[in-house]
């Protein structure tokens, strides 16, 4: 199989090039309002404008992708998204800048992510006759920007401003558009006749709670937001710049980006027969950086979990994503990607906000091994339960009939 196909590769960049702005955003956004005096409370404002918006219209993203042309709707929202950033950009170039402009532009920019994040579940299958090498080159590269992403917008603040990074974004997004433009994608499975949005969005709805093995995970994942993701960013970065500074920080974030690199090369190679099974085996070993931070562990052994539990969540959402793109028939295949998305995220700011009164009470370390034992326990769960333990990989004939391609 060949996997850097023209359509794979146009794909890959149109991926690659949008991480790398959306990483370079908040270091934008927050460099930014401060220097015009908004202070940190309007970065946080600016940012839960873009996520509450992403997250209040992501399912009916899903619905809108499937009933009309994904690519067209992806486009669009990439397009959308050239022109707010590039109004932004004037913004900071002129010395105009004004909150609730800032804001405003956050809402529609986490519409059109909305819009566009449904379609790459159903675009992957598409385009890729090798779907999990396809989820992990995509993952690597998308952990390479992570890393690439704040350190390129702060050379660009140093070298031009803020209002250049601004820019550089919205050419990320015009990149991103012109690639999809560019792919050769056949007809996409579509129902037999059109129903009205309603009945869309509860079709979508029902075909969710009808598979145990999506609605299981998610489940498990909604307390793993409240109880270990959710905390686990703003304890860590609390309790490692206290005791080791920014520099130490930064540093252990970039080995993290590095451990995700290789852990997506790893899910390239690894095939096991049932991918969520593997894959919440790997994760019973994420509990290693909450733990070594809580425990004031050197530094270099807080790198290594960092390292480890990036490896390990990369390698999960490879066998993830490649479940979902490949046991989905493709006409409900961007609703059931929505619902899991909005399933995922919905519990986030709801762990990022207990976290701090938490910590208050019982400490940030009780409170981080809390969600070492709370992310054991989830895939402990994981494991115990059939459908998501027994979950097989598809088959060839399987996966074209799911993407709606022919068997090669």
């Amino acid at each position: 199989m060949r996997r850097w196909n023209r359509d794979f590769s146009l794909f890959f960049v149109a991926r690659a090039a949008a991480r790398l702005g959306d990483m370079m955003l908040p270091v934008a956004l927050a460099a930014g309002l401060i220097q015009y005096g908004y202070g940190v409370g309007a970065v946080g404002g600016a940012m839960a404008a873009f996520s509450a918006c992403f997250a209040g219209f992501v399912i009916f993203g899903g619905v809108i992708a499937d009933r009309f042309d994904t690519r067209a709707v992806m486009v669009g929202a990439d397009l959308t998204r050239v022109l707010t950033q590039s109004s932004v950009a004037v913004m900071f170039f002129t010395g105009h800048v004004v909150f609730w402009q800032i804001c405003a532009v956050g809402a529609v920019n986490g519409l059109c992510a909305a819009l566009f994040q449904p379609g790459i579940a159903s675009t992957i299958p598409r385009i890729a006759t090798d779907v999990q090498s396809a989820n992990s080159i995509i993952r690597v590269a998308e952990s390479v920007m992570g890393v690439a992403g704040p350190a390129f917008a702060g050379l660009l603040i140093g070298v031009t401003s803020v209002g250049g990074v601004f820019a550089v974004h919205a050419a990320t997004y015009l990149t991103s558009a012109l690639c999809l433009l560019g792919l050769r994608l056949g007809r996409a499975p579509r129902p037999a006749r059109r129903e009205r949005f309603r009945t869309d969005l509860v079709e979508g709805w029902r075909e969710f709670r009808a598979r145990g093995w999506v609605w299981g995970v998610i489940l498990v994942w909604m307390v793993l937001m409240i109880t270990t993701f959710g905390p686990l960013t703003p304890l860590v970065a609390t309790e490692i710049i206290t005791t080791n500074g920014d520099t130490a920080y930064g540093l252990v974030n970039s080995i993290g980006g590095a451990g995700m690199a290789v852990g997506g090369l790893i899910a390239m190679r690894l095939r096991p027969r049932h991918p969520l099974r593997a894959g919440a085996i790997a994760m019973l070993v994420y509990g290693i950086q909450p733990v070594m931070v809580a425990l004031h562990a050197p530094i270099w052994l807080v790198a290594l979990g960092f390292a480890v539990a990036g490896g390990v969540q990369t390698f999960w959402s490879v066998m993830w994503a490649t479940s979902i793109q490949t046991q989905i028939p493709g006409s409900i295949l961007n609703r059931i990607h929505a619902y899991e998305v909005a399933g995922s995220l919905a519990m986030m700011p709801v762990g990022q906000a207990l976290a701090g009164p938490a910590a208050g009470v019982l400490g940030s370390g009780p409170v981080l091994l809390v969600g070492a034992v709370a992310a054991v326990a989830g895939m402990v769960a994981l494991l115990l339960a059939r459908p998501v333990r027994d979950l097989g990989r598809a088959c060839r004939t399987e996966l074209a009939a799911v993407s709606g391609r022919a068997p090669s």
